[in-house]
């Protein structure tokens, strides 16, 4: 039966949610941190840290206990990024195949893209710029895997089993992209069906990639793993590694980081199938 304790922390994921939502809103649409030499919006995603360690003490949970746990926290990070590398290696190796059977021999490039002043992009090669990139991105998956998944699979798994809270935080976190290409249709850069199509996108990949860290996180006990393979999809693949065509460059980005996560997606799923056989 659920009692006014489990609705409360329902309604404390709900909550949650909604004030780190504002703050993403406040930051994409008014503040556009990403548009400024920054280059990434990291100030809502700080702001969430912030929240997830009020929420923290308000619910008498600590970091250890939504999975942030100090024993191996290095060595299961490196299993995320190895995780992340090796499907990433596929999905590159992928998008250059198809690039060349199109005629369009590619290349992969290194470097930070990122927005001038006067609006247009530039490349960045410089030292600070990839350690500006890691340092955000690092804000970025701390407070997404604090929030997403330490806290909301923590909470919901009160009053739901296991699987289904993990697929509430899921859906949250897919909810959660559509941001992006609701700022674009705003900007004229997008049109409505657009809009709308790359929204049911997101919030397919993002939940995808969110059920994924889910079950890395309920089977290994700690948010390292998803954290760092979250890390590597952030950083290498979506703002470091670019694949450039005489067309243009990452025109297949999308497809990409799609190929990788669902490879990645399968083959935790089997990981997680073959715990739970053995559990009983």
């Amino acid at each position: 039966m659920e009692t006014p304790t489990n609705r409360k922390s329902n309604h404390l994921c709900i909550a949650i949610f909604a004030v780190c939502l504002l703050a993403r809103c406040i930051e994409y649409f008014l503040i556009q941190t990403d548009k400024t030499a920054v280059g990434e919006n990291v100030l809502h995603k700080a702001a969430g840290i912030i929240i997830l360690a009020v929420a923290l003490k308000q619910t008498n949970l600590t970091w250890s206990g939504i999975g942030f746990q100090r024993n191996g926290f290095a060595v299961n990070i490196l299993k995320g990024l190895l995780l992340g590398s090796v499907c990433f290696a596929l999905s590159y190796g992928l998008e250059l195949a198809v690039l060349s059977l199109q005629g369009h021999p590619a290349h992969l490039e290194l470097y930070i893209s990122s927005f001038s002043l006067t609006g247009s992009q530039i490349k960045h090669t410089e030292l600070m710029f990839f350690s500006l990139c890691i340092l955000f991105n690092i804000i970025n998956v701390w407070m997404e895997e604090g929030i997403f998944r330490g806290l909301f699979i923590k909470l919901l798994s009160e009053t739901s089993p296991f699987m289904k809270a993990n697929c509430i935080a899921a859906f949250l976190f897919g909810v959660w992209h559509i941001v992006m290409p609701l700022r674009s249709y705003l900007n004229d850069e997008l049109s409505f069906a657009a809009m709308i199509l790359m929204s049911v996108g997101y919030i397919i990949l993002a939940g995808i990639m969110g059920v994924k860290w889910g079950l890395l996180y309920h089977m290994t006990g700690t948010v390292w793993v998803g954290l760092g393979d979250h890390l590597f999809n952030n950083t290498i693949a979506t703002n470091m590694l670019h694949v450039i065509s005489p067309t243009g460059a990452d025109e297949l980005q999308i497809v990409r980081i799609m190929a990788a996560q669902l490879i990645s997606f399968l083959f935790v799923s089997i990981l997680y199938k073959r715990a739970q056989k053995s559990v009983k």
